[in-house]
């Protein structure tokens, strides 16, 4: 039996995890995620859920909604996605966008959109395999600490 259920402060530790699994090239300092995790939790335009299987977290999914002329009106941004290693090819990944899917159709987005890591061609094949379609190359700027 799968359950998806939102998340709390108390699960902190099982996202910081998922944060590190997802990210492998970044070295993240668990306060300042832990602080990001709590402005997550706390803001109206972001959501963040877990898939439970059997009890055990599967999968994690964080985003963000926004307005952008690009798709004239709401987006639905999928910043975080990603099923455990040794659990994937079983349906929890397609649940997992499912939700976040339906969250954007609820507060009536006109997109669901996700950027992914170059290396990442096993989660680039599911996209497109979901139909998701290519549409942009992301870019980043990193900016110095004020």
């Amino acid at each position: 039996m799968t359950e998806i259920r939102n998340a709390t402060m108390e699960d902190f530790d099982i996202a910081f995890d998922y944060i590190e699994k997802l990210w492998t090239y970044n070295t993240y300092d668990r306060e300042t995620i832990l602080k990001v995790y709590k402005s997550v939790l706390e803001a109206e335009d972001d959501f963040a859920f877990f898939l439970f299987a059997e009890g055990k977290p599967v999968g994690f999914c964080h985003g963000t909604f926004f307005n952008t002329f690009w798709l004239s009106g709401q987006t639905c941004y999928v910043s975080s996605i990603i099923t455990n290693a040794e659990e994937r090819r079983k349906g929890y990944g397609r649940l997992l966008m499912d939700h976040a899917k339906s969250l954007a159709q609820a507060r009536g987005c006109r997109a669901v959109v996700l950027d992914s890591g170059l290396p990442r061609k096993e989660a680039h094949q599911f996209y497109e395999i979901y139909g998701l379609e290519k549409c942009a190359y992301c870019f980043e700027l990193k900016l110095e600490e004020a």
